[in-house]
C-alpha cells in the first residue's frame, strides 16, 4: 500500500453483501482487479465510468478507481471506501487525483494486492463483531468433550444464533457422526488442508454441511490427520469473521495447528470426569493448553470417586469451575433415532448449555473480556 489520506478504512456493516464496483478502461488493471475479487470471493460491477445514480456508486460497499478513470470521476457523490487503483509507483499526480474523487486510499500493484484482496472481502462479506469462539477439550480420553462440544453448537442453532461447529480433533472420527451427518455432502477437512491466506466466510459457510440448523467441518473418512497452522488460522478467521458462534473440538494434544485454534478462542472449556486419574491427566492437558489460552476453565462431569464433587475437581485442577456436566441416559439411543447431543431442549444436556450461552453472551455483551461467562453451575 503506498498510503491513505485517511485512516478509517471502508465502511462495512454486518451481514453478507455485494462486491465492489471496479471504474476502469484499462484492461491489464480490470483483469488485476477481477483475479483479486475471485480470491476475496467477491463478484464485483464493471463500469467504464461513474455509473447513473442507479448503477451502485452509492450502494456498492466499495470502489475501485482505475487511475485512468479519475478524470471521468471528477465531481461525483462524495462516500467512503473509495480507492484509486494503479500501477505507476512515481506518478506525482496520483495525490491531487485522489482529492479530487474523494479517494480515501492510493493504492499500487502488485505491491498491495494482499492488503486489498482483505479489504474487498471485508465489505463484500461485512464485517461485524466477531463470532464468540468457545473450545471444548477432554481432559482425558473419553471424557465427553466432544459431546459437549456438539451439544453447545446445536443449543446455540436452536436459539437462532448463526453457528458453525469446526472439528479439530483428526483422531476423534467425525463429529459429523454425533449430528447424523456423515453421509451429508459438503466439505471436509482436507479440502482445506493446503488453505493459506485470506478465506471466505461466506464461502466456507455454504461449502459445509449444513445439519440441525449449524454449519458443521468435519473430517472425512481418508486417512489425512494432520491440520496445517496456515489452514486453521484460515478456516478458524473466516468462520469468526461470520459473527454468531463458533465451537471448536479439540484433542488433548497440542501441534502448531490446535495452538493456533486456541490462539483464537475467546475460551476454552475443559471436561474432566469426577476420578484422580482424569484429574491428574486433566492437570497436564491444562498445563499444555494454558501455555496459549488464557481463559480456560472446568467443566466436571460425574459420577464422582467417593469423597469427590465438582468443585472439589476444579480446585484440584487449579481452574475456575463453570458447572457440572450433567448425566443423560439415553444418548445413543436418541443418537439412532437422529436427535443429536442436544437436540432435545428439554434435556439436561442441553438446559446446560442454554444457561451457558446466556451467560457467556451476556458476559460479552457486558464487556466482560476476561470471563465471557460467569462460574459456578449453570
Amino acid at each position: 500500500m503506498t498510503g491513505s489520506l485517511v485512516r478509517e478504512g471502508p465502511a462495512v456493516g454486518e451481514g453478507r453483501r455485494g462486491g465492489p464496483l471496479i471504474v476502469t478502461e484499462d484492461v491489464e488493471l480490470l483483469d488485476d482487479l477481477l483475479r483479486l475479487c475471485a480470491a476475496a470471493g467477491a463478484e464485483p460491477q464493471v463500469h467504464h465510468g461513474p455509473p447513473g445514480p442507479r448503477g451502485g456508486w452509492e450502494q456498492a460497499p466499495m470502489v475501485l478507481v482505475g487511475d485512468d478513470a479519475a478524470v471521468r470521476c471528477r465531481g461525483v457523490s462524495r462516500r467512503r471506501g473509495v480507492m484509486l487503483v494503479g500501477r505507476d509507483q512515481d506518478d506525482p499526480e496520483v495525490w491531487r487525483r485522489a482529492v479530487e474523487i474523494g479517494a480515501e486510499y492510493v493504492l499500487r500493484l502488485p505491491d498491495s494486492e494482499n492488503w486489498l484482496v482483505d479489504q474487498i472481502a471485508n465489505a463484500a462479506e461485512g464485517v461485524g463483531r466477531p463470532a464468540l469462539t468457545v473450545g471444548v477439550i477432554g481432559g482425558r480420553g473419553g471424557a465427553g468433550a466432544s459431546t459437549l462440544a456438539c451439544a453447545l453448537a446445536v443449543s446455540a442453532a436452536r436459539s437462532g444464533r448463526r453457528t458453525m461447529l469446526i472439528d479439530g480433533d483428526p483422531l476423534g472420527g467425525g463429529i459429523d457422526v454425533l449430528l447424523g451427518g456423515e453421509r451429508t455432502e459438503g466439505m471436509r477437512w482436507p479440502d482445506f488442508a493446503h488453505s493459506k491466506g485470506r478465506l471466505g466466510g461466506g464461502a466456507l459457510e455454504d461449502s459445509l454441511p449444513a445439519l440441525h440448523g449449524l454449519r458443521v467441518l468435519s473430517w472425512g473418512r481418508d486417512d489425512e490427520v494432520v491440520i496445517p497452522p496456515q489452514a486453521m488460522q484460515a478456516v478458524l478467521a473466516a468462520a469468526r469473521r461470520l459473527g454468531g458462534v463458533v465451537v471448536v473440538d479439540l484433542p488433548r494434544r497440542v501441534d502448531d495447528g490446535v495452538a493456533e485454534a486456541l490462539a483464537q478462542l475467546d475460551a476454552g472449556l475443559l471436561v474432566v470426569p469426577g476420578e484422580l486419574r482424569a484429574v491428574a491427566a486433566a492437570k497436564r492437558v491444562a498445563s499444555t493448553v494454558g501455555m496459549v489460552l488464557k481463559d480456560l476453565r472446568v467443566v466436571a462431569r460425574g459420577p464422582y470417586a467417593a469423597g469427590l464433587d465438582e468443585r472439589w475437581v476444579a480446585r484440584a485442577v487449579g481452574l475456575p469451575l463453570v458447572g457440572e456436566l450433567p448425566l443423560e441416559h439415553g444418548l445413543l439411543a436418541a443418537q439412532d433415532n437422529g436427535v443429536p447431543p442436544g437436540g432435545s431442549a428439554r434435556d439436561p444436556l442441553a438446559r446446560f448449555c442454554e444457561a451457558f450461552w446466556e451467560q457467556a453472551v451476556a458476559a460479552r455483551d457486558a464487556g466482560v473480556a476476561a470471563a465471557p461467562y460467569s462460574g459456578g453451575t449453570p
